[in-house]
Parts: C-alpha cells; sequence; structure tokens
C-alpha cells in the first residue's frame, strides 16, 4: 500500500481519551498503520460489542448451553464475523484487508472481557484454514459458507489427554480399511466442542515411529455414530465451553482427508502462529481493561482520608500496567505488519511465540495489580470490582492455550541457536 496513504491520515479521537486505555491511535498519536477503512471497521465492532453483548454479558455467561448460537449469523451480517474470509468462500474481506483489520477484530472482541461470548469466531478461524488451504472443493463447499456465514461451527482438536504441545505424540488413530477410516481414541481441551458443527481432528494414519510425518487431518461431523461429547468445567465462565470427545469405532469416508495422508501436522503448523497473534490481541485488550478498571477506580476510591492515586504505591502500580501494556501493543503491531506484507509464515515462528508470551505475561501482571488496587472488592462477583474477578479467571486460559509459555520460550530460543549456528559456521 502507499506509504503516503497511511502516514498523512488524520483519525478522529475515539473511545475512552485518558491515556493507555485505548490504543494510541484512538487518541490521536500518529501511526503509519491505519487507513479509513480500520477506523470505520473499528467502529462497527465497538458498536456491536456495545450493543449486542455487553447489555447481556451477565445473562449470557452461565447459560448451561452457552451464548446463543445464532449471534454468530448476526456478527456476520453486521460486517463482522466475515471479514477475514475471501468472498469466495462467502466472506466480506475488503479489497484493502490486511492483518490490521483482523487486530482490530480481535482486540475490539477482547472487551468482552474474558466471558467466552462469540468465543467461537475465534475457533472456527482456527479450526477453518487447514480447509481452505488442503481441502478438497467438496469438503470447502460443505463447510466453509456455513461456519464464514454464522450457521455453523467447527473446531480443532489436537491435543488429547497424554499429549497437549506434544502433538508428534498423539495417539488418536485413523485405520484405514476399504473406503473408511475407523478412528478410535480421545481428544481433551477442545474448544467450542458442543458448539461445533464439524471437528477438524488430528489423527495418525502413521506408526508411532513416523512422529509428525504420521499425522493426519480428518474433517469429521459431530453426528457420526461413535462420537461422544462432554463438557468440561473450567475456572472461566461457561458461556463457550472447553469439551472432552471420544471416537469409538468411528466411520469416516476417505474422501473427508484433508489434502494428503502424513501432511497433517504442516497443515496445522501453517496456522500455529495465526492462532497465537490473535490470542495475543484479545489478551492485550484484557490486559488494558485491568489497567483502566483499576485506574478510574483509584480515582474513585478513598482510605485512610485519600484517594487512591494519590498513594504512591498505588501509581507505581499503573504505571508498571502502562508500559507493559504499550510495549506489547507495539509488539503487536510489528507482528501485524509482517504478516500485512507478506513476511512468509515460517519465518515469523520465533516472532508470534515470543508475542504470545510477552501477551500473557502482560495480563497475568495487570490482572494481579489490579486484583491488589480493587482490593476484596475484585474476589466477588458482583459489585465494582466483577470485572477484574472475571478476568483474573482467564490469565491461565491466555498462557496455556496456544503452546504454553515454557514451551514457546523453548522454542523461540531453539530456532534463534540454530540460526546462530548456521551463521557462526559461514564465518
Amino acid at each position: 500500500r502507499a506509504e503516503s496513504e497511511t502516514v498523512s491520515m488524520e483519525h478522529e479521537k475515539f473511545g475512552s481519551q485518558i491515556p493507555i486505555c485505548e490504543p494510541a491511535w484512538y487518541q490521536g498519536a500518529k501511526s503509519p498503520y491505519y487507513r479509513k477503512s480500520h477506523a470505520e471497521f473499528r467502529n462497527r465492532v465497538r458498536k456491536f460489542v456495545d450493543e449486542r453483548i455487553v447489555p447481556n454479558i451477565d445473562d449470557w455467561i452461565d447459560l448451561p448451553k452457552g451464548y446463543p448460537k445464532n449471534l454468530h449469523v448476526t456478527a456476520f451480517q453486521e460486517g463482522i464475523q466475515g471479514i477475514i474470509y475471501e468472498a469466495k468462500y462467502g466472506g466480506t474481506r475488503p479489497a484493502d484487508f490486511d492483518a490490521f483489520h483482523e487486530l482490530i477484530l480481535w482486540d475490539e472482541m477482547g472487551r468482552i472481557g474474558g466471558t467466552g461470548i462469540l468465543g467461537q469466531m475465534a475457533i472456527n478461524s482456527m479450526a477453518l484454514p487447514p480447509i481452505l488451504l488442503a481441502g478438497s472443493k467438496q469438503q470447502k463447499d460443505r463447510v466453509a459458507k456455513d461456519v464464514i456465514q454464522g450457521r455453523k461451527n467447527i473446531s480443532l482438536c489436537i491435543s488429547e489427554p497424554g499429549y497437549g504441545s506434544d502433538v508428534a505424540n498423539i495417539e488418536t488413530k485413523a485405520e484405514l480399511k476399504g473406503d473408511y477410516y475407523i478412528v478410535n481414541g480421545a481428544k481433551k481441551w477442545i474448544s467450542g466442542a458442543l458448539m461445533a458443527d464439524f471437528f477438524t481432528v488430528a489423527v495418525r494414519t502413521g506408526t508411532k515411529q513416523d512422529g509428525l510425518s504420521g499425522l493426519s487431518l480428518l474433517l469429521m461431523d459431530k453426528e457420526m455414530p461413535g462420537i461422544s461429547i462432554r463438557k468440561m468445567r473450567t475456572s472461566g465462565d461457561h458461556s463457550h465451553h472447553i469439551g472432552f470427545i471420544t471416537f469409538e469405532d468411528v466411520k469416516v469416508h476417505k474422501s473427508n482427508l484433508i489434502g494428503q495422508e502424513g501432511m497433517g501436522f504442516y497443515y496445522v503448523v501453517f496456522n500455529f502462529n495465526h492462532e497465537r497473534f490473535i490470542i495475543a490481541a484479545g489478551t492485550c485488550r484484557m490486559a488494558r481493561m485491568c489497567y483502566e478498571e483499576a485506574l478510574n477506580w483509584s480515582l474513585e476510591r478513598k482510605t485512610f482520608g485519600k484517594e487512591l492515586h494519590q498513594h504512591q504505591a498505588i501509581r507505581m502500580k499503573l504505571a508498571e500496567m502502562a508500559f507493559r501494556i504499550e510495549s506489547l501493543q507495539d509488539n503487536l503491531e510489528k507482528v501485524a505488519y509482517q504478516f500485512s506484507q507478506g513476511v512468509p509464515d515460517k519465518e515469523m515462528g520465533e516472532m508470534c511465540a515470543l508475542l504470545k508470551v510477552n501477551a500473557s505475561r502482560t495480563f497475568e501482571y495487570c490482572a494481579r495489580e489490579a486484583s491488589q488496587i480493587f482490593g476484596g472488592s475484585s474476589i466477588v462477583r458482583e459489585g465494582r470490582g466483577k470485572v477484574i474477578e472475571r478476568l483474573s479467571r482467564e490469565v491461565r486460559s491466555s498462557a496455556i492455550p496456544g503452546g504454553s509459555e515454557e514451551i514457546l520460550l523453548d522454542f523461540a530460543m531453539r530456532s534463534t541457536l540454530s540460526k546462530a549456528k548456521k551463521l557462526r559456521s559461514m564465518l
């Protein structure tokens, strides 16, 4: 895109104008990244969240079956859910779409505040890409349009009771017998398992010794005989469920193989960086919410004859939160710019791994310090501190899914050291 198109763009101030409570470009700061279409999309998502979701949060978070599924249809009709997908699949991606539209989407959706409401939108964006990348026309026709337009949902099934980040050793077995794969095994911690109509399932079609090269992906329908799903209670709110899925002699026609046999890990890892990016974007907004709630509380609450903010210890907590959030926002925009410039996904691994760790640790810090500022109000699910109580229960849901902090840090350093050795050998 033309440099002058972004550098000279002036944006109207938007949202809260208290410093750090919104991204800097919302508050008039100059940025080379955002155009008029970004601001228009941001306004649209903010209006949708404020009018369609926020008034219903307290009613929806504990519904036994989760938030209303037709909310996805509404999100599509209002130009939100379909923006990241091409028109040929039923999406509403604009001609000038880039990663900053998606950054805005997940940032603004993060304002829902860890309730899980519309959480399936993010899961769909993780489970559908392998089909769009490698699936057959029949598979795309069967799934893509309905998912993108909100009528159906799809979940990604990788983790198992014995294997989370250790994808190479998953055991769910798919044995080809004639025209059908017979699938046996179990998947655990599956986001949206109860809401999904379809599953993108990682299975072992090779031997255990084949490792990653023995993995394949199957497109499965939740109504297939032999599939059973149960809800797993979690530490966060329950409007978007985590599930345990069992496969017992499930017959899956070989036409449901996504791409080529033995290429499953490649199709999944293709989307890992995107997954970490969108988790980081929503997490950044939740950290920012912690700061905003705590700052406003410090202006309202009095202790020992002073407003909270008049205590130096409180100001230091807010300052520490502020610089971590701003650093994370800059990190997000750097990664979004790489995506927008077409940097190959294989070159983004270390960057996205460190971004996600930065996000989860920033959120963890901000949730803790906001809780300290709110005191006892932050541990009850009512009153002025209920947002902080809710956000605090979401910290681990940012730190573990998509790759735990330890796994990602080790991956980033192993990749860096491998490159360092190659460079040094050339001296």
